[in-house]
Formats: C-alpha cells, sequence, structure tokens
C-alpha cells in the first residue's frame, strides 16, 4: 500500500534520544550558516526546522525554523557539526535527513542545503517509496518546465502586443514611419514564433493541458495577422479548437480558458470573414465564461471594425452594451460601425446613420476625457452634430449658415 508522502517524509528517520534543549548562539564570535531543504521529490520544504548538533543529531546545539519560501538561516559559534532537518511532525527521537562534518569557523557566511534527491538518501528509502519519490521529482520537474514555458509565452505575447513602442524605441525619433513599420512586424515575428515553438514542443509532452493550447493557438493566430499567413489561421483554429476539446473532457473545466479558446475561434472568424462562425465562437466563450462577456463581446465588435464590417461591428458593439452598459468602449466601437454607412450631401455635410450619433454622444457621457473623446467631438462637428455633456441633450439639433 502507497504512503502518503508527507507522512513518510515526517517519519523516515534513524532512532536517536530525545532533544535537550536548545542554546542561543552566543554574540561575538560566531559564524553563519544558511540553505535551503528539498525533499526526494524535488520540492523545497517550506516549514520544519533545520538544527546544528555536536553528538551526531542527538542533541540540538542550534535550531533555525524553515521560512515559507524554503530557506533557513541563523549563527552559531565555530566548531564540527551535522546539520538535521526535522519535519514538524517528525518525533522527537528522530529526523528526516542529516549530513555531518559541517564545518563553521568565525566570520564565516555558509551556504549548506540539505538535498534529499541525493543518491546516498536515495538509496535508504524501501523500493516502493523511492520510486514514489522519483515518480513525484519527475512531475515537478515536468510541472516547473510548463510553468517557466507558459511565462516566458506571456512574456512574449505582452511584447508582441507593446511591439511598435518597442521599435520606435529602438530606431529613434528620426525613424521613418516605413522602418518602424518592418522593425514592429521583425519583433512580433520573433516574438510569436518563439511562443509556437514551445507551445507546440509542450502540447507534444503534455497534451491534456488546455492552456497550452490556448497559448499556441494565440501565438498562431498573432503570426496569421502579422505575415497575412493564411495556413496560420487554420493552425490556429485547430489549437484552439483542440483547447475546446480538452477542457470539455476535463473533470473540473475551467471557464476562463474555455472562454479564451472560444474568444480566439471567434477573432480567427471574424477575421477570414466568417460573421455567422464568429457570432457562434463568442456566443460560445459568453456561455462558458459569463464573467468575460463584456470583454468578448467588446473584442468581436472591435476586430469587426478593423476588418471593416460595420454590420457585424455594431450588431456585436449591441450585445457588448447589453453585457455591461456603463462600458464607453462599446458606445464608440458601436459608432464606428454604423459610421461606415454615412453619406455625403449636396453641400458636403457628413450624414450620419440613424443611431450613430446617439452611440458617439453615449460614449462622451461615459468617457468625456477618453481616449477617442476628440475624434468623437469632431466627428460630431463635421457632421452637424451637437455634441453634450449628457447623452441626448441637443445631440441631433444642427448648425444652420448665417445663424
Amino acid at each position: 500500500m502507497k504512503r502518503n508522502l508527507s507522512l513518510w517524509l515526517g517519519l523516515l528517520a534513524f532512532a536517536l534520544l530525545p532533544v535537550f534543549a536548545q542554546t542561543p548562539a552566543p554574540k561575538g564570535n560566531t559564524g553563519k550558516i544558511h540553505g535551503t531543504v528539498t525533499g526526494p521529490e524535488g520540492a523545497l520544504r517550506t516549514s520544519g526546522t533545520v538544527s546544528l548538533s555536536t553528538d551526531g543529531g542527538k542533541t540540538a546545539k542550534f535550531s533555525f525554523p524553515l521560512s515559507a519560501t524554503g530557506t533557513f538561516s541563523g549563527e552559531a559559534v565555530p566548531g564540527n557539526y551535522t546539520l538535521v532537518f526535522r519535519a514538524p511532525e517528525t518525533p522527537a527521537d528522530k529526523m528526516v535527513d542529516s549530513i555531518p562534518g559541517i564545518k563553521l569557523m568565525a566570520g564565516d557566511d555558509l551556504t549548506q542545503d540539505i538535498d534529499m534527491t541525493r543518491k546516498a538518501y536515495m538509496d535508504k528509502l524501501a523500493p516502493a517509496e523511492r520510486k514514489q519519490a522519483e515518480d513525484f521529482r519527475k512531475q515537478n520537474s515536468e510541472v516547473r518546465v510548463l510553468s517557466n514555458d507558459l511565462k516566458t509565452a506571456a512574456q512574449d505575447i505582452k511584447d508582441a502586443e507593446t511591439a511598435r513602442q518597442a521599435a520606435k524605441l529602438a530606431l529613434g525619433a528620426t525613424a521613418s514611419k516605413d522602418d518602424v513599420d518592418a522593425k514592429e512586424i521583425e519583433i512580433k515575428v520573433a516574438k510569436y514564433s518563439e511562443v509556437e515553438a514551445l507551445m507546440l514542443k509542450d502540447t507534444v509532452a503534455k497534451a491534456d493541458v488546455s492552456a497550452l493550447w490556448d497559448e499556441l493557438g494565440q501565438a498562431q493566430l498573432g503570426l496569421a495577422k502579422t505575415k497575412g499567413d493564411a495556413q496560420k489561421y487554420d493552425d490556429a483554429e485547430a489549437s484552439y479548437k483542440k483547447a475546446v476539446e480538452v477542457e470539455t473532457a476535463s473533470k473540473k473545466p475551467s471557464a476562463l480558458n474555455q472562454g479564451a479558446a472560444y474568444s480566439g475561434l471567434g477573432e480567427i472568424y471574424a477575421r477570414t470573414g466568417k460573421v455567422p462562425e464568429a457570432n457562434a465562437a463568442y456566443d460560445s466563450a459568453v456561455k462558458a465564461n459569463p464573467a468575460g462577456a463584456a470583454s468578448y463581446l467588446t473584442n468581436e465588435a472591435a476586430i469587426f471594425v478593423n476588418a471593416a464590417n460595420g454590420d457585424a461591428a455594431a450588431a456585436a458593439a449591441d450585445e457588448a452594451i447589453k453585457a455591461d452598459p456603463k462600458l464607453p468602449l462599446p458606445y464608440y466601437l458601436k459608432g464606428q460601425g454604423l459610421i461606415q454607412k454615412a453619406t455625403i450631401d449636396p453641400a458636403g455635410r457628413m450624414i450620419l446613420p440613424a443611431g450613430c450619433a446617439e452611440a458617439y454622444q453615449q460614449y462622451l457621457a461615459l468617457a468625456p476625457t477618453g481616449l477617442y473623446a476628440n475624434d468623437v467631438k469632431g466627428i460630431l462637428t463635421e457632421s452637424s452634430q451637437v455634441h453634450s455633456s449628457a447623452f441626448g441633450t441637443d445631440s441631433t439639433s444642427k448648425k444652420k449658415k448665417g445663424k
């Protein structure tokens, strides 16, 4: 029968006499010691006590508690010691591990770790316990690699999203727009390509982690947008669908991961002109993660605006407004969608379609100094619509020449 890992780590020991009272380190002629304690499965210990003993561990001359980050530190008089680790549940007459032959001299700042993955310690374990520890260590190693790769991917994607600023900074204020554009593309391709390579490797090693497929899809979608590569849209679609498949099969599906995958599919379809499929994917994102509804639908509207699909943009913006009427951006996006049907009258004045001015006015009411406020005011002025501080106030009054 397999024993609980924390239990056997606490009880694995050698018979010793009871631990006597501890003596504080005297001031003056001392040396310092610090380090970490690593269990046989490769994880840092974050509780327990490390002691210095002069009789093989029977008596703790100096003791130092482990911190929440898995470190210990303290000072002691010079001497030859055995370094002993006891877990909180270890009986007083036993110990989990010990390192003999520790020589501490006055003025030292000695680093001494206790690492139970070493062969000498592992050889003392029963075969079943050794296998359990090795299995844990392998799993922990995989988790650390995946965790580090996901952190790298997140930073790369953030860097890709700010590539324009990085390009301007790298080239200087005198750089031409063409040079900045080329540098921005170079940075984005490099960042998205690194994420794609990492996630292709990791999804082979751990195909049942949806977050890896989400990151892979995001990188491939980024490459598709940056390079205009139709094949990358197909690759991204397959990756996001795999993320959905993994989450659907999970015993505890993640609403956030499901929402991200469906939202990614929605963006692919929106950018490739598949409006019904895009709407269905974003609806699925909202259903999977209702808390992200306004964000998903606002993104949908923004993508349709960029794709010059005014009708789809206005419709998506309306859904985003229903999800959260207090967000200003959906009103701006609705206006941007509707304005694509604006006309010019014989006098050269812009005629806004129904609902367009109202959407812009509501944006100004919610964000009077917002990012797009000046643009909106300019549009309303050009179309002879008077902007106001409150939605609906003189929103459709017209200027009359000569009065």
